[in-house]
């Protein structure tokens, strides 16, 4: 899939910009999204010239969450023949989707985000939302649970009482707040948000060497659920023995000791540790 009816795929040098695509109806997350938004990071994962993915929406939202076109039945699966053992969450296939990526990925919250529009943005690296974003996981309001694994990624990105007060009251709060709980790293103007988040991603891309960077991605959130500092001591020990015999690692010394931009040439579509 290469041509996409509900999301925008540009890619601009190292940036590849996502753009959900449906701004009259609030960019509303459906089944078509959520197939070309899985085939989208697939698609950029394979391609080495992409270095960082933003995402954001087109209009006023940036995603209104599920598309409630069929009214109370909306989330009803056995309307479509589904039994609870075959059945699974739109939403979670996405954020999967996004755990296991070696490129990071910006969330650029231009406006609501709420339902699976949030909690999309959960496994993303780096959420930035503009001051007239709105945020909020409702699921309790529509008599629903939390979907798109983020019962996992919430408490992890957030303190797990914060996680628990948004959860369970369902209200909407705005960027400010999203702020003072940690769930975005920064809030800036409507017009300053796009270019802050291309602004973080040319650092990345400008700087730093892929393989690693794909490396300390799966590096930060696995260790999320590891049990003891020894898990990391030897999965950390495991990737300086790797790195240190690599042509990246070379460059990245003589790079700074000659003063100038590296030129690193690992590749993670090729060149990650087996």
């Amino acid at each position: 899939m290469t041509e996409y009816e509900q999301i925008r795929y540009e890619a601009d040098g190292p940036t590849l910009l996502i753009t959900m695509n449906r701004p009259d109806h609030l960019n509303a997350f459906t089944g078509v999204m959520r197939e070309e938004m899985v085939d989208a990071y697939h698609r950029a994962d394979a391609d080495d010239s992409i270095r960082v993915i933003i995402v954001t929406g087109a209009g006023r939202a940036f995603c209104a969450g599920a598309d409630l076109g069929r009214g109370p039945s909306t989330f009803d699966r056995t309307r479509d023949g589904q039994r609870a053992e075959e059945h699974r969450d739109g939403g979670g296939l996405v954020t999967l989707e996004i755990f296991k990526l070696k490129k990071p990925v910006i969330a650029a919250i231009n406006g609501a985000a709420v339902g699976v529009g949030v909690t999309m943005t959960l496994p993303m690296d780096i959420r930035i939302a503009s001051t007239q974003a709105r945020m909020g996981f409702v699921f309790s309001r529509r008599g629903i649970v939390p979907e798109a694994c983020s019962t996992y990624f919430l408490p992890r990105v957030v303190a797990p009482s914060q996680a628990a007060e948004w959860i369970y009251t369902g209200r909407v709060f705005d960027a400010q707040e999203a702020l003072r709980g940690g769930l975005v790293s920064r809030v800036v103007e409507p017009a300053d948000l796009l270019p802050t988040a291309r602004s973080i991603a040319k650092e990345i891309a400008d700087n730093t060497a892929p393989v690693s960077v794909a490396l300390c991605r799966q590096m930060l959130w696995r260790s999320l659920g590891w049990s003891h500092p020894m898990d990391a001591h030897r999965v950390d020990s495991l990737g300086i023995f790797w790195m240190g015999q690599t042509d990246d690692v070379k460059e990245g010394v003589a790079s700074f000791l000659e003063k100038r931009k590296p030129n690193f040439p690992g590749r993670p579509s090729k060149d990650m540790p087996p």
